[in-house]
């Protein structure tokens, strides 16, 4: 049902909000426990001032409810727009400060992303606050808030890959990683980026590669590569490596990979590597939307 509602100006009631009685709204709680009041009350208040539903996923006012962390919330540039649009800038002439949010285009030509991961069949881009679903078979690309799905999992990640030896998707930031089983925060996590055996020097990855029918992977880091053997639990001998000895004809640093029917991909910057997975030599060179059809 509705979590509240609410008029647009007008005369009478014009501008009322209402909130369902049969809802629970907390201030500062944890996504399953209830809807947040200051998210849902700005949405309304939006509404009261004249605001329509936006289709930008990452707006205020989308027409879901999407779960975010309140303590660093900035009003995102669709519903700035959407407001100055009807009441004009701030009379001063000052824009507003922090700069807001601008929801990450697919069709940017520019676009560099976080990482890219599989997830039993479906291929994830991250980027920001963000992320795209493709679908193999369809055209079809959504985006979402990564709150939306997973409240617990950080934006602005730094790398993610699906083990298929374990049935799960890691999500690197920093020194902590996630596990994901489907669409669930696995109980447990997040744990220390040691427990891929890493060199404790090693604060940060780049970008994570797995290799599905060796089940290694690969961790770049600054210009070198770890590889760490899944069934074994340690990193192989003579690694790191630099990653041109590895992936001979890679420029660039890595910033994103992912391995996909038989082919390797590294992404650096706005452009795309495509590797065969078992030779590892390089075919093509693409921009990185092209598995982002605009």
């Amino acid at each position: 049902g509705f979590l509240a509602h609410a008029f647009p100006p007008f005369e009478g009631i014009g501008g009322d909000a209402h909130f369902d009685d049969d809802e629970k709204f907390l201030y500062r709680s944890p996504h399953s426990e209830g809807y947040n009041l200051f998210l849902v009350a700005a949405h309304e208040f939006g509404h009261s001032l004249g605001l329509e539903h936006s289709q930008d996923p990452g707006a205020l006012m989308y027409p879901t409810y999407v779960y975010r962390d309140i303590d660093t919330f900035v009003l995102p540039k669709d519903d700035v727009d959407g407001i100055q649009y009807l009441y004009g800038p701030n009379s001063d002439g000052t824009g507003p400060k922090p700069p807001p949010p601008v929801t990450p285009n697919k069709c940017d030509p520019k676009l560099v992303l976080d990482a890219v991961t599989m997830l039993r069949g479906e291929i994830m881009f991250f980027k920001g606050s963000f992320f795209w679903r493709s679908y193999p078979l369809s055209r079809n690309v959504e985006q979402h808030l990564i709150k939306s799905f997973w409240p617990q999992i950080p934006d602005h990640i730094d790398a993610a890959f699906e083990s298929t030896f374990e049935d799960k998707v890691f999500i690197i930031k920093g020194e902590k990683v996630w596990a994901l089983y489907g669409y669930d925060v696995v109980r447990g996590y997040p744990k220390s980026l040691s427990m891929f055996r890493l060199p404790k020097k090693v604060k940060k990855v780049d970008a994570v590669l797995y290799d599905e029918t060796s089940y290694k992977i690969l961790f770049f880091v600054n210009n070198k590569i770890y590889s760490y053997n899944e069934e074994q639990r340690r990193i192989e001998k003579g690694y790191p490596k630099p990653v041109e000895e590895v992936f001979p004809g890679m420029t660039g640093k890595v910033t994103a990979a992912f391995q996909f029917k038989g082919f390797n991909y590294l992404f650096s910057g706005s452009k795309m590597f495509e590797f065969g997975a078992y030779n590892r030599k390089l075919l093509r060179v693409l921009n990185n939307n092209y598995f982002l059809p605009c």
